[in-house]
């Protein structure tokens, strides 16, 4: 075991987790007979690396900090011994928040709290998530008679908090999970606020599926003397998945995608955009030609985003068009198809993409649509993992125009645009500096993350304008 310093606090980093905890099966982690139960009847047989790794430490008390990506069991690997410790004793009188689960996204905290509930079934144990898009006064109810956990996503949670309702005082174990969304996200400043409203002695963990240096950077600052483990995959794309680039042109793609879902008969497929908006057109299109999909987006209402979800794991949905916010926490298991119909700005957004694919020893394929805007995306795709992912130039779509040229850097391409014309007869009016300010279209400007971490924050924002347009 090694020590390394960030941010002036101490992280034990774990050369040889493994070696150092070897666990065979969950009876060997020291949880409780009734946490056994559940593990046994939720069908876990051998606990995750994340599990195995994560699970004594917390157990003895330490912090830790996780490296590891959606999907790898590390839900189970806090919850469960959240869930131990706090069974260890019950505080007298009413129920309070003893931990507390910050998640980015509605999603995640909801299937968060959906793991909690099954793992907890056979102890005296409640739990709440808060997020925001639906009304506040069933969780206020549900936080004034009392609770021992609450999962909730940073807006609402500060919502509640600034009314009075919630009180982290005594709070003995913080998780911040995808804390790697959350810096995307813009959720910084409110992480500052909340870790400055809980108790200083305190449990903490944090999960990342990456860590850049601000993250690195946000655990030294909260996490004390952390144990780090890093469960990260070796290989930055999983064997099992077959990819494919086609290079075609924008006005081709929706075809394109019609003609693969109805050849390949696809009943399990995600397909990810860039916008929203394009994902809302995409679905119409796609109804159009007779393929059932839902969107899910951060402009959704809670209870359509849900509803695409359980339609999409039941099987009555077989495809859900996504943005990449609201993906986060889509762990469903049987994706055989995804299909980047807008390629990611960001290289590691691919890698995540097609990793929602060939899960459980599953294979599964993953298209790339590329178009001529967006070769020097493929670029940056294609130098983070290490190779040139096959082309299929068989498809009736092929354009050459989209291949990257030699030595192309990565990067947006830009298109070249009508040329403005110019006008005559009349000159715009002069702005007046000092009376009339300059107006900066902020909103125009922002990008997907920052209006999910809006939405998050739930109806806050908002009323002013709702009562506005209801005068």
């Amino acid at each position: 075991m090694r020590t390394v310093l960030r941010s002036g606090k101490k992280i034990s980093s774990l050369s040889n987790p493994i070696g150092d905890y070897p666990m065979t099966n969950f009876d060997s982690l020291g949880l409780s007979k009734e946490l056994l139960r559940a593990v046994e009847y939720q069908g876990y047989s051998t606990p995750t690396p994340v599990q195995e790794q994560s699970i004594p430490p917390l157990l003895a008390g330490r912090d830790v900090l996780g490296v590891a990506q959606t999907g790898t069991g590390k839900t189970a690997a806090f919850a469960l011994p959240v869930l131990q410790i706090m069974s260890r004793s019950k505080p007298q009188g009413k129920r309070y928040i003893r931990a507390l689960i910050l998640s980015p996204t509605r999603e995640l905290a909801a299937q968060i709290e959906e793991r909690f509930s099954a793992y907890s079934e056979h102890l005296d144990i409640r739990h709440k998530v808060i997020f925001g898009g639906v009304k506040q006064n069933p969780q206020v109810r549900a936080l004034q008679r009392g609770l021992d956990i609450l999962v909730a996503t940073p807006g609402r949670l500060l919502d509640l908090i600034n009314q009075g309702h919630i009180d982290l005082g005594r709070v003995e174990f913080f998780v911040l999970d995808e804390a790697d969304r959350m810096l995307d996200m813009g959720f910084i400043r409110d992480i500052e606020k909340v870790l400055k409203l809980l108790p200083k002695r305190r449990q903490n963990l944090l999960f990342s599926a990456t860590m850049p240096k601000s993250i690195a950077d946000l655990a030294g600052s909260f996490l004390n003397d952390a144990i780090m483990i890093d469960v990260s995959p070796k290989e930055v794309t999983v064997d099992r998945i077959e990819q494919k680039i086609m290079f075609i042109r924008k006005v081709d793609k929706r075809r394109l995608l019609v003609k693969i879902i109805k050849e390949e008969k696809v009943k399990c497929g995600i397909v990810f955009t860039r916008t929203k908006h394009g994902a809302n057109r995409l679905v119409k299109q796609l109804d159009q030609s007779g393929i059932n999909a839902a969107a899910i987006h951060g402009n959704k209402s809670q209870g359509a985003r849900t509803k695409a979800l359980a339609g999409f794991k039941n099987g009555s949905i077989p495809i859900l068009v996504a943005t990449d916010i609201a993906s986060r926490g889509i762990d469903v298991e049987g994706i055989t198809h995804v299909f980047n119909y807008d390629l990611p700005n960001e290289p590691e957004v691919y890698v995540h993409r097609i990793g929602r694919t060939a899960r459980a020893g599953r294979s599964g394929i993953a298209y790339g649509f590329c178009d001529n805007s967006e070769s020097g995306y493929l670029v940056g795709i294609q130098r983070l993992i290490g190779y040139e992912i096959p082309v299929d130039e068989k498809h009736d779509f092929h354009f050459v125009g989209a291949i990257p040229k030699p030595g192309q850097r990565p990067g947006k391409i830009k298109e070249k645009g009508p040329a403005k014309k110019k006008q005559h007869g009349h000159k715009r009016p002069q702005r007046n500096s000092k009376s009339e300010p300059k107006r900066h279209h902020h909103r125009s400007k922002r990008n997907d993350s920052q209006r999910e971490r809006t939405d998050n924050r739930g109806t806050r924002g908002r009323t002013h304008s709702r009562r506005s347009n209801n005068r």
